[in-house]
């Protein structure tokens, strides 16, 4: 017998008292008051409601063994990411790395591979890899329908993967960044419960008044919290905390206990953000996740106190997973799959041949993932569209990983470098090569890293080349968190020695090429316009 003496926190009742948690092979058998003199708390474990892993650059055993310091528990993980790369086999390595931890991952069945028509992508996940996915007890879930125009207009194969959803009755997540009206109404009745892409506290009002839940997302790049906080206090049994995207970096320094103390800091309720923090996502995805009562999974934490929420412990089903911030987990093998088919890339391969006068140009905006479309003047070298340094207006390319396709080319603004270039075979969602840089050699030189490691994330100058290399799936590391965490720091610093001025510049860049995502953005194949869901010309 176990037993863990505290301030209990009953979130359900909304009481703390003096008492002792008794567990027995993994399961809580006894609360009860009793008088002590220890002053820390003990809580449920917090659940990160929508995360991709693959963003952390680790494998899930990897994000597992830093996660548990920060009180995590369990996550929803949806699993596009590798699943663009690789289908269902890539789906099929993330459950199964998953398993070999204590940590709960939840993971679902990944709804829009690839995630549009617009681009290329290493698989395809049809209405029937939906069923055989959803078969499988191991996923919980349908993950984020990013296609919002197939289910407004009634678009048959989405259609047949909301309903194989239902059939299996699993809970269907949504992804409609400003979709509002008649719109939102329609998406919510296919059976869409979910949303986390809500940037303003006004599109939050109005999905959670239809009926949806509403995940508040504090991501390294996408950045809602001080947008949708507000809407906690009232609408606290319908809101979750998620990362959707979190870098190494950050993940070692917080999760979502960083969200409760904000949350917190801003004088609501504790037992309310508890509730969007540790209970509404195991009752809305029906996880095996226990909640601080007799008969459940022994899966809680000890923090010092409810205002800052440093975590002591960590148990998962009754077993000490992380005490004082280290982490018990260890370290596990894995297989390294990938799916890299491109040669490297001349100078010549990212020349834009115009005489244009004026171009749409891309504007990226500081911790969102919707940009801006700007027209603004070209500037034109022998009948080559240039980057604009001055300016700001830097050339960009995304480079089909999987075919040896011309590169498509854009301009974007806001990246800021003043020399050099930084490249990814991060590149949501299908993970083709992106890159920004000062000039076509510098971007070429970039290119060309990603391509002779296979994957990774790298810095390029006229005279240094740094990468951070990503072998599995050309968008995770075979690296343990912490060493994958400092090397993406010191690439980071590289980024912005270079010029860069955006907090995250590597995860921006990865968005860059997210069509479903407004306004402007460049896959594979050209620039597109995410209003209206149509490519349209760089030249105005």
């Amino acid at each position: 017998m176990k037993r863990i003496q505290g301030q209990i926190v009953d979130i359900k009742n909304k009481r703390i008292f003096k008492g002792e948690v008794s567990i027995s092979e993994g399961k809580i058998v006894a609360i009860e008051e009793k008088e002590h003199d220890v002053e820390h708390y003990i809580l449920p474990g917090f659940v990160d409601a929508h995360i991709h892993i693959e963003s952390s650059m680790l494998v899930p055993s990897e994000f597992a063994r830093i996660a548990v310091n920060h009180g995590t528990v369990a996550t929803v993980s949806d699993p596009h990411e590798i699943a663009n790369v690789l289908g269902i086999d890539g789906v099929n390595f993330m459950i199964e790395n998953g398993k070999k931890t204590p940590f709960k991952f939840n993971f679902g069945a990944p709804s829009c591979v690839p995630a549009t028509t617009f681009e290329s992508a290493g698989a395809v996940i049809d209405s029937d890899g939906i069923k055989q996915l959803l078969a499988n007890p191991d996923i919980k879930y349908l993950a984020e329908m990013m296609n919002y125009p197939g289910v407004i207009y009634d678009d048959d194969e989405v259609l047949k993967k909301l309903a194989w959803a239902k059939h299996y009755k699993k809970p269907i997540d949504g992804h409609a960044p400003g979709v509002l009206g008649d719109d939102i109404t329609k998406y919510i009745a296919a059976g869409i419960s979910t949303d986390h892409e809500c940037f303003t506290y006004e599109e939050g009002l109005e999905k959670l008044q239809k009926g949806m839940k509403i995940l508040i997302r504090e991501g390294s790049a996408a950045k809602n919290f001080e947008a949708l906080i507000d809407l906690l206090p009232e609408y606290y049994d319908h809101i979750m905390f998620c990362s959707d995207d979190k870098h190494p970096d950050d993940l070692i320094i917080n999760h979502i206990n960083k969200l409760c103390a904000r949350a917190v800091s801003k004088g609501i309720d504790v037992f309310k953000v508890l509730q969007a923090a540790c209970i509404n996502p195991v009752k809305h995805y029906n996880l095996d996740v226990g909640l601080l009562e007799v008969g459940d999974e022994a899966d809680c934490i000890v923090v010092e106190n409810l205002t800052e929420f440093k975590v002591l412990q960590t148990y998962i089903d009754g077993q000490l997973v992380s005490e004082n911030g280290q982490s018990n987990i260890k370290p596990i093998d894995f297989e390294v799959l990938n799916n890299f088919n491109t040669q490297k890339k001349e100078v010549l391969d990212f020349r834009v041949a115009s005489n244009a006068k004026q171009i749409r140009v891309i504007e990226a905006l500081e911790g969102q993932l919707v940009t801006n479309e700007l027209i603004e003047s070209a500037k034109v070298e022998a009948g080559n569209l240039i980057s604009n340094v001055e300016k700001d207006i830097l050339k960009m390319t995304v480079v089909n990983r999987y075919n040896n396709d011309k590169s498509a080319l854009a301009f974007i603004k806001n990246f800021g470098l003043k020399e050099g270039a930084i490249a990814s075979s991060v590149g949501h969602d299908s993970h083709n090569i992106i890159a920004v840089g000062v000039s076509d050699e510098m971007i070429c030189k970039a290119v060309n890293l990603i391509i002779e490691n296979k994957g990774g994330i790298c810095a390029v100058s006229d005279s240094e080349s740094n990468i951070v290399p990503l072998p599995i799936a050309g968008i995770m590391s075979d690296q343990d968190g912490e060493t994958i965490g400092k090397d993406y720091a010191i690439l980071d610093c590289k980024a912005k020695t270079l010029g860069s001025t955006l907090n995250a510049p590597y995860m921006t860049l990865s968005f860059m090429a997210l069509l479903v995502i407004p306004a402007l953005k460049l896959s594979d194949k050209g620039l597109f316009n995410g209003k209206d869901f149509k490519f349209v010309s760089l030249e105005v």
